[in-house]
């Protein structure tokens, strides 16, 4: 392998703190679905249920109460062929509250061929904050496409950047599934014919990774 420089494009996204920052807190921000008061025709009706100034005891129904281990969601053959040269352990993003977000990177530059990769769970408090965090992303990143049979829904977006004459394509996959959210991030560069890898090669192995890490999360996600 040939040690060189990264150009300055990539060499932001090889601070993990960016990338938390990128990919981590955004998709907390839905919020709570609000209870429903209920309703009683009666006085008696009232008294045989709960006293009138009892609180609610509604609870929002989620399915994942718990983030899986990003670094364990998808196979070590599918890191060796995403990210050639990559430990295949890959390493977990720090995070404020790993019970509901976690990350995972792996990336490597193996020869001039750069890759990196990455698997993000958030769990949120119920369908709904997740469908609407959801939403919020896709339209963010629009121009992309639907991905069908994966998760409940699910978004798939190729993008070409060019710095400094150096090509780098980025896909990125969103998956909404109950009331958690997986987010794939997948890149590349080759840094000695400054091109970039096909939309093809990217948008494949970024779903690759989706549907390995959403079979992960409904195998072990802690559901209730």
């Amino acid at each position: 392998m040939r040690s060189l420089p990264l150009p300055l494009a990539l060499t932001a996204r090889l601070s993990p703190v960016v990338v938390l920052a990128t990919m981590g807190w955004a998709l907390s921000s839905g919020p709570l679905a609000a209870p429903q008061a209920a309703e009683h025709t009666s006085a008696e009706e009232k008294t045989e249920t709960q006293s009138a100034s009892g609180p609610s005891t509604e609870t929002v129904s989620k399915a994942y109460s718990a983030a899986p281990a990003p670094c364990e969601s998808v196979a070590k053959k599918t890191v060796e062929s995403l990210v050639p040269g990559a430990k295949t352990a890959g390493k977990e993003i720090p995070s404020t509250d790993s019970e509901l977000r976690r990350t995972c990177s792996w990336n490597a530059l193996e020869g001039y061929d750069y890759r990196w990769l990455d698997v993000s769970y958030e769990v949120l408090k119920s369908d709904e904050a997740a469908q609407k965090a959801y939403k919020k992303h896709t339209e963010e990143k629009s121009g992309g496409g639907a991905v069908p049979g994966l998760g409940d829904t699910a978004y798939s977006i190729v993008n070409l950047t060019t710095e400094d004459k150096q090509e780098t394509r980025e896909g990125q996959v969103f998956v909404s599934a109950s009331n958690a959210l997986v987010t794939i991030t997948y890149n590349g560069s080759d840094f000695e014919s400054k091109k970039a890898p096909s939309t093809d090669t990217i948008n494949k192995g970024a779903i690759k990774a989706a549907k390995e890490a959403v079979a992960t999360l409904e195998a072990e996600g802690g559901k209730d």
